[in-house]
């Protein structure tokens, strides 16, 4: 059915079951097909069918009841962060020339009747600027439909409490909350930082919400996994509601991925490769990780999965080279403001990897972000996940700079926190666990966040 139809379809099943909770915020189904009706009727003179709604909202309710408003009229919600610079903002408004700009108060009408129903041509269109900063929207190729008793995906509970992590006008957190909501989920946003407060997500946050709300199911990326871990007194928390855990977004570091699992137990958590276009995805398990250390798994939903030299030619099992991909029926996206990186129906994320023997993907860095230096290859991600691995250590961003007698070496900027711990300390730490040819040959020791929080990184702004 439209989109926009399940809400009603939802509140009729069940009007008094809470749809969203933001803080003290709080949303049953029935308020939110109501409300959501309030503010497409005050819109519905400026937004038309198959228009784009630019959507520049921190996480909460009045996000969710725009992206639902913009479904019931028939147009596409495309996310964008609050928190943009104003180059870039402006160089995506030019790109998606949006009917409207949602960045402040919801505009409400007195009528909070049902609307015709109408069914946009692509329901979602996010933007998506990887580690390059240039930025382009995948438009989805699915239309604005969803089956409400349906599931979002097979590795994702029917019925679930959903902690929202992640900031919504990121791609991933948007697909699994909005779905889940269309579905019968209760999403429970986790709060954007307060004016003064710390940055970015909050650890300890998170585990009060999930032992206050009985969170049952969410989504994170390594870094958040990272900061979790790191909590002095994680243990103290009740995370027995949990199911299962989603990760993904980036590289997890195996010392990383084997703690959560000795943690949780294998059977809850779960990790998933895929990009914003959804062109192909893997899955893995808990129990199938621990066979096969480092995978982020086999292909699913139709999806296939290959490892290419330069030239196209398959790689050995082992070698590394270009994941291609490519998923049964259809396309899933189409870009605006780039063209697709497309070989003989396979498509690209312009990531580096290996499968193995079993049929196992393993995923190395990103093409552009190996460090040649002294004639060796050496992959950040590999840098990043001993450096993370010190108790010292929020974060970091191994990259390229120009050295006169390597070409290129290795430099780290690490992210102490509060810690006190040396340069010097940070140099032993990675002679006794990396190769020589990565271990870092200058350094730049700070006490902020290096990523946001979905774990990207602009690289760029380091070399």
């Amino acid at each position: 059915m439209p989109i926009g139809r399940a809400f009603a379809h939802l509140a009729a099943e069940s009007p008094d079951a809470v749809a969203v909770r933001s803080g003290d915020d709080v949303l049953t189904r029935r308020e939110l097909d109501l409300r959501s009706n309030r503010v497409a009727h005050a819109w519905s003179d400026r937004v038309g069918q198959d228009d784009l709604v630019t959507i520049g909202l921190p996480n909460g309710v009045d996000f969710v009841l725009a992206c639902v408003a913009v479904w019931k009229l028939g147009a596409t919600p495309q996310p964008l962060s609050p928190r943009i610079g104003a180059g870039e903002r402006a160089a995506i408004l030019e790109l998606a020339r949006p009917a409207l700009v949602v960045d402040g108060p919801l505009d409400l009408a007195d009528d909070a009747s049902p609307l015709p129903a109408r069914v946009a041509a692509s329901w979602k269109a996010p933007t998506s600027s990887g580690s390059t900063g240039r930025p382009k929207i995948v438009r989805a190729a699915a239309p604005a439909t969803v089956d409400p008793d349906g599931r979002v995906a097979p590795f994702v509970p029917r019925h679930a409490v959903q902690m929202v992590a992640g900031p919504l006008f990121h791609a991933a957190p948007f697909v699994y909350a909005m779905r889940g909501l269309m579905t019968g989920h209760e999403l429970v946003l986790l709060r954007p930082p307060q004016a003064g407060g710390a940055p970015g997500f909050d650890a300890a946050e998170a585990l009060r919400t999930i032992q206050t709300h009985r969170v049952t199911w969410t989504m994170l990326v390594p870094t958040m996994m990272h900061r979790i871990w790191r909590l002095d007194d994680r243990e103290s928390y009740d995370v027995s509601s949990l199911e299962s855990v989603l990760h993904m977004g980036a590289r997890c570091a195996p010392w990383l991925k084997r703690s959560w699992i000795d943690w949780l137990g294998p059977e809850r958590v779960v990790e998933v490769y895929a990009g914003t276009e959804s062109q192909g995805l893997a899955m893995i398990t808990g129990a199938q990780w621990l066979e096969h250390p480092g995978s982020v798994g086999r292909g699913i939903s139709g999806s296939q999965f290959r490892v290419v030299r330069p030239d196209g030619s398959p790689c050995a099992p082992g070698e590394v080279g270009e994941i291609v991909m490519r998923r049964d029926g259809p396309a899933t996206y189409s870009y605006v403001g780039a063209e697709p990186r497309v070989r003989d129906g396979w498509h690209t994320l312009c990531d580096a990897g290996r499968l193995d023997g079993d049929g196992f993907l393993y995923i190395e860095d990103r093409l552009d972000d190996v460090i040649v230096t002294g004639g060796a290859k050496v992959q950040p991600a590999d840098v990043e996940a001993v450096l993370e691995e010190h108790p010292a250590v929020r974060s970091s961003v191994a990259v390229a700079r120009e050295d006169d007698d390597l070409g290129h070496r290795v430099h780290a900027v690490v992210d102490v926190a509060e810690a006190e711990v040396t340069e010097g300390e940070l140099l032993a730490w990675t002679r006794e666990r990396l190769d020589p040819e990565k271990v870092p040959r200058s350094w730049l020791l700070v006490r902020r966040p290096l990523r946001d929080d979905t774990g990207k990184v602009r690289r760029s702004a380091h070399r």
